[in-house]
């Protein structure tokens, strides 16, 4: 959780959700099956695709291809069932333990922070065009994350060294301390968590807002507009909007360095697509581009379905001792040590 960077790499990051599109997807190029006829879906007195609503993209499709399916992007229905069956019994025999390796993958870090009552990923392996994925990976075609550069493997060493740092509560992650929601649920890319998935779409002309259930974060893409400086960093980054025909496209940079996905540098962006299939499906696919990070772009891709609303406010701080009991704690085991040497 030290930025979105020690969630992404922790456990817990294989609870998000994905697909894999044909072995010679490109990261570049919208997915080949999903356009939907231009009657089918809802739009706006602009012509455009409406997205208004309210949607949510969770989904128990790993982040990256498990061992269990090797080389299947996608399985069938009876090996769907069993896995989530799976997933299903695991959740309920660690429910009310201390730890494990689903605590651990909740982020809980062995404490037993969470419970089953907080895990809401949903139940089932992400569905796209009547494929059952395996993983959010779509490009490469293997499912897996491409490896980082060099520079980018020293930059992730000293954030994790910086993660333990107690001595202020500024040092620590921003999601604990209730600014942004953990494993880039706000985005970019917008991916889905342990709870929370939940998001509502206002659109205009001129913007398009996505309000997020964790932290009540807020997204403003400006529609057919400019970037603004480099020098401008913001939580979520400077999102950009345009049309190519039915897909918006969502260009965003100048994310700040305590909010960016999977360690991206300050040169990163991300270009998200969004696809409305019919009226309870948009098809999200985002691409990560950030050569001094990692050494190709890769893309990411699953389905927002159409959700009951509304979305309630997510009150992180209303009696949340963490902050206290974190600090309280280190100082605790401080006078604990050995007395150093001097």
């Amino acid at each position: 959780m030290s930025s979105r960077l020690f969630v992404s790499f922790s456990a817990f990051a294989a609870l998000a959700i994905a697909p894999v599109f044909a072995q010679n997807s490109a990261a570049s190029k919208p997915a080949p099956k999903a356009a939907a006829s231009k009657s089918a879906i809802p739009r706006l007195a602009d012509g455009h695709p409406d997205f208004q609503g309210i949607w949510t993209n969770a989904t128990i499709t790993p982040m990256t291809r498990p061992g269990v399916f090797k080389d299947k992007p996608t399985v069938s229905e009876a090996e769907a069932t069993k896995y989530e069956q799976s997933d299903a019994a695991s959740i309920a025999a660690q429910d009310g333990a201390s730890d494990g390796p689903l605590i651990a993958a909740a982020g809980s870090s062995g404490t037993g922070g969470y419970n089953a009552l907080f895990i809401d990923r949903g139940t089932q392996l992400a569905r796209v065009d009547g494929q059952i994925r395996t993983s959010l990976v779509v490009d490469p075609p293997n499912g897996q994350v491409p490896a980082m550069t060099e520079a980018a493997r020293k930059r992730m060493s000293g954030a994790m060294r910086n993660f333990n740092n107690y001595d202020s509560v500024h040092n620590r992650p921003t999601s604990e301390r209730c600014l942004i929601g953990f494993g880039s649920t706000s985005g970019p890319p917008m991916m889905p968590v342990l709870y929370n998935n939940t998001y509502e779409i206002v659109q205009t002309p001129d913007a398009v807002m996505i309000m997020v259930e964790m932290v009540h974060d807020v997204r403003v893409v400006r529609m057919n507009s400019q970037h603004d400086s480099s020098a401008i960093e913001k939580w979520l980054g400077d999102s950009i909007g345009h049309w190519e025909g039915d897909t918006l496209v969502i260009e965003t940079t100048n994310v700040r360095a305590d909010n960016r996905f999977r360690g991206m540098s300050d040169h990163g962006k991300v270009i998200e697509r969004l696809q409305r299939i019919d009226k309870d499906t948009i098809l999200y696919r985002a691409t990560i581009d950030d050569p001094d990070t990692y050494e190709k772009p890769w893309t990411v891709e699953f389905p927002f379905r159409a959700a009951a609303g509304p979305v309630y406010e997510y009150a992180c701080h209303e009696g949340n001792y963490a902050m206290t009991d974190i600090m309280g704690g280190a100082r605790q085991m401080e006078k604990k040590a050995p007395a150093t040497k001097k």
